[in-house]
């Protein structure tokens, strides 16, 4: 019986989903189990932000990867996540007394917007909504005049600007330029900085990391996930098809903005501060590299993408402090020519059967084709030799004298 390419189709991806899901299962328990007892508290808390920059690289491969939606402003939402816990870990001081900073610049009374980061429920619920309703309204307003493709990767650029100047001259409200520090402040009695904290903040960080993952698998699957993939693809057809773009879009935006949120929170409390630098725009498109060096479309392959590319980055820049940045050239290059789909695409489209050559095993087709198969090929066979048998002879062309 011959399979169907759908078949065919969703077979494979049954088998790439339990090739993912087993690769994945052994990393998490390497990451959350072992690694803390392999390494000194320095680099865990570097892997730590490694792996609190893979959410927001999930969120940008949802947008991306899956819509078509090139955001090159999510550092926006990443900082909001940062300072709504920056600013609660602030407040942790005796009642009357207001962070440090405040004095230097002469103001007594704690601004209105600070108050209710008192409350850590209501830090957890910003943390999310805050650059999620951000999100959202700004999408709302770009895909509401069906503003797509280099627009709308302009427009986010220049609303990045906008929110990076306007951080950055608070100076007496969020400390401006300088930005908050969190190392030194406490947080349900330890202090953030120690250790004990930061290894509390890398197993939170793996278990969201985990939680964005399925979020997002989940998100992608199914009819949902088929729309999205239609939106980028053809949204024209899309719309052809009785369906509205924009409220899927502006969904799909907000939820992505809210992922970074989280990011930036997860981001700040392991490095130690959350400053306007994180709006820069350079870091909102190195973001994007990350998805681009992974593979777009993939999920996976932003979690693999972003640990290579920081990775990398920390090592060649410890070991060659002047020349570095030749070499992430050079990464980003080879990805561009050699292997645009991404590490996890190549390997998907190229890479396996590679592999499966190796082991000697044939090459796994993916869609074949119906003229390839035994059956049809002998169907055929027995249809020509029946038309050579029942076909008369050809007359004779001899020409007689006149």
């Amino acid at each position: 019986m011959i399979e169907t390419t759908g078949s065919l189709r969703r077979k494979q991806q049954k088998q790439q989903g339990l090739i993912e899901a087993g690769i994945g299962l052994g990393i998490v328990i390497f990451l959350a189990a072992v690694l803390p007892f392999l390494l000194p508290a320095f680099r865990l808390k570097l892997i730590g932000r490694f792996l609190a920059l893979c959410i927001v690289a999930l969120g940008i491969d949802l947008i991306w990867g899956y819509t078509g939606l090139l955001s090159l402003g999510h550092g926006i939402f990443f900082a909001l996540g940062g300072y709504a816990l920056a600013m609660h870990l602030k407040l942790q001081l005796p009642e009357g007394e207001l962070p440090e900073f405040f004095t230097l610049y002469g103001v007594e009374k704690l601004p209105w917007f600070w108050e209710p980061f008192h409350s850590f429920p209501f830090t957890l619920i910003a943390i999310v909504l805050i650059p999620g309703i951000i999100a959202g309204l700004l999408g709302y307003l770009v895909f509401r005049n069906r503003i797509k493709g280099v627009y709308f990767s302009i427009l986010t650029q220049a609303a990045l600007l906008v929110f990076f100047n306007f951080f950055n001259g608070q100076q007496q409200l969020i400390n401006g330029t300088n930005g908050l520090k969190t190392d030194t402040e406490m947080f349900f009695g330890l202090r953030v900085g120690s250790n004990p904290a930061q290894i509390l903040f890398y197993e939170l960080t793996i278990l969201l990391l985990i939680l964005t993952y399925l979020l997002c698998r989940w998100l992608v699957s199914g009819r949902f996930g088929r729309l999205l993939v239609a939106i980028r693809d053809d949204e024209m057809r899309v719309r052809f098809s009785g369906y509205n773009p924009t409220g899927f879009k502006v969904f799909v935006f907000a939820v992505s903005g809210a992922i970074a949120g989280i990011s930036g929170a997860l981001y700040t409390v392991q490095t130690g501060i959350i400053t306007p630098s994180f709006m820069e725009v350079a870091f909102s498109i190195e973001m994007v590299i990350w998805v681009a060096v992974g593979g777009r479309g993939t999920l996976i392959g932003a979690i693999i993408g972003t640990l290579i590319v920081r990775l990398a980055r920390t090592l060649l820049s410890e070991q060659f402090p002047e020349i570095w940045l030749f070499f992430q050239g050079a990464l980003f290059l080879l990805v561009v020519t050699a292997i645009p789909d991404g590490i996890v695409g190549w390997f998907r489209r190229s890479g396996l059967d590679g592999l499966r050559s190796l082991l000697g095993k044939p090459q796994q087709v993916n869609y074949p084709s119906i003229e390839a198969d035994p059956e049809v090929q002998r169907e055929q066979s027995d249809l020509e030799q029946r038309t050579l048998l029942t076909q008369p002879p050809e007359p004779s062309n001899q020409q007689g004298d006149l």
